[in-house]
């Protein structure tokens, strides 16, 4: 099994006297992670420990995601994991459409134009609203930000950690 973790969620506080927690969800796929039955890991980032729970109920409410989880029912079960982050195993990551990738898969890229020029590295994917933006850092220049569009992104290459790009004017 593979030792690489993938936030989905962070649970940010409890709901209820019976158990139920509020968790931020951190991916695309909240309705298949949070889904009852779906089986997580929940970490504490500052000390290392882990626990594996079952989801038994969820519902979305406000932007958030309320739970119930497998043997806790009551709050002052759950009320120490507060701040805990619900992670995956990579081999538990969703198998994608052609043209879609995880974030982990496009940060790191090396980015060029089509005219073989290299502008830098994607360091972050912002969602602004329509569609979403990469950040590459340029050495020795302000960070470009490039619109996810098919004008701009010809090709991405997850293999060779490339994507080539169409500079369309005013982007730089």
């Amino acid at each position: 099994m593979s030792n690489k973790w993938f936030n989905v969620g962070k649970l940010v506080n409890t709901h209820g006297l019976r158990g139920e927690v509020k968790v931020l969800p951190q991916t695309d796929f909240a309705d298949t992670r949070f889904a009852p039955g779906s089986r997580l890991s929940l970490h504490n980032t500052e000390s290392g420990e882990k626990l594996e729970v079952e989801v038994t109920s969820s519902r979305e409410q406000k932007g958030m995601f309320v739970l119930k989880l497998k043997g806790f029912n009551d709050i002052n079960e759950v009320e120490k994991y507060k701040g805990w982050v619900f992670k995956i195993n990579e081999a538990d990551l969703d198998q994608l459409d052609e043209g879609e990738y995880y974030y982990h898969e496009i940060i790191g890229c090396k980015v060029v134009t089509d005219e073989g020029e290299e502008l830098g590295t994607i360091s972050e994917i912002l969602r602004p609203g329509a569609n979403d933006v990469w950040v590459v850092e340029q050495p020795k220049k302000k960070q470009l930000l490039l619109p996810v569009i098919d004008d701009v992104l010809l090709k991405v290459d997850v293999t060779n950690k490339t994507v080539t790009v169409r500079l369309l004017e005013g982007l730089i």
